[in-house]
């Protein structure tokens, strides 16, 4: 059995489309089906039925693929034994909301090169889900404990939001004393149908019918817009902090969500991982009280 072969399979069962699979490869569909029909034929079953719609594992195929993971973790956890007793390098990604992943990790990158000077790290902040198990990052933060997948995790830290406005768009429009008073103002948000888990569907925590004028699809997008005075809205705390024009309303009214740290468990024994999971778990710790309501207060 050829594990060119397996790849591909792994690939195709993870996108449910052959399409996607060649896309995320890098090779064109034709010779991905080539090496699908290989292993088909060298199993001797049909591994996929295949629709308009994508293609979808039969049971053949759903047998083989968890025999085809265990297969990959051997694989993956024997390469990093091999690279145990190395010094930390090589390349380590990390998927992060962009709140977290711009307003507070990236001013802080250089600390990894100066404890790891042979380690590149890359860094995607974008608001969105990562499949670890299709390598889209080796390292994810996630907001809200996951709930399924052959994951190691870590919680990083609880984090506090409130609702901002800026001093300009308060002299303009007046300051709302009551919650209900919102639907009077300007009210910035999440584009609905982009949002990606749902813990971010915090606005009718504050307001039942908030409806946002403003969408704007990532935290650092709408903490910009409510800083420029285009209206009121939900920012994160520890970002709002940086921003002495933000009045804090209705103080009373906080919202809490958290930060964890997932990994694959393929990665567990890989050194650069391992040294980057500590390293951000260290760097947050030292600044915990960065993100909550009354750690920014004090600051």
């Amino acid at each position: 059995m050829d594990w060119d072969d397996l790849r591909y399979f792994l690939a195709v069962a993870r996108e449910g489309q052959m399409l996607g699979a060649a896309q995320r490869l890098g090779v064109s569909q034709a010779r991905l089906s080539r090496h699908v029909a290989a292993l088909e034929e060298v199993i001797g079953a049909r591994l996929f039925d295949r629709t308009t719609r994508g293609s979808t594992l039969t049971h053949d195929g759903a047998a083989l693929f968890a025999t085809a993971e265990r297969m990959e973790t051997e694989l993956m956890a024997g390469v990093a034994s091999l690279d145990s007793s190395s010094s930390v390098a090589g390349t380590v990604r990390i998927g992060a909301p962009d709140g977290f992943g711009s307003a507070f990790l990236a001013p802080r990158l250089g600390r990894f090169r100066a404890v790891y000077p042979d380690l590149r790290i890359q860094l995607v902040p974008v608001p969105r889900s990562f499949s670890l198990s299709e390598r889209e990052a080796d390292i994810a933060i996630m907001i809200g404990r996951p709930k399924r997948g052959r994951l190691r995790l870590r919680k990083l830290v609880d984090y506090t939001l409130g609702i901002f406005a800026s001093r300009q768009y308060l002299d303009r429009v007046g300051r709302p004393q009551d919650p209900a008073e919102l639907r009077a103002h300007a009210l910035i948000g999440y584009v609905e149908d982009l949002v990606y888990t749902p813990e971010l569907n915090y606005a009718r925590e504050v307001l039942g019918d908030w409806r946002s004028d403003i969408e704007v699809s990532t935290a650092i997008g709408q903490f910009e817009a409510v800083r420029a005075g285009a209206g009121i809205g939900i920012c994160h705390d520890f970002m709002a902090a940086t921003a002495p024009d933000l009045v804090r309303l209705f103080p009373g009214l906080s919202l809490t969500r958290s930060y964890w740290m997932v990994w694959h468990e393929n990665l567990r024994a890989t050194p650069r991982v391992k040294a980057v999971v500590d390293l951000l778990d260290t760097i947050v710790r030292e600044e915990r009280d960065h993100f909550t309501r009354n750690g920014a207060d004090a600051g």
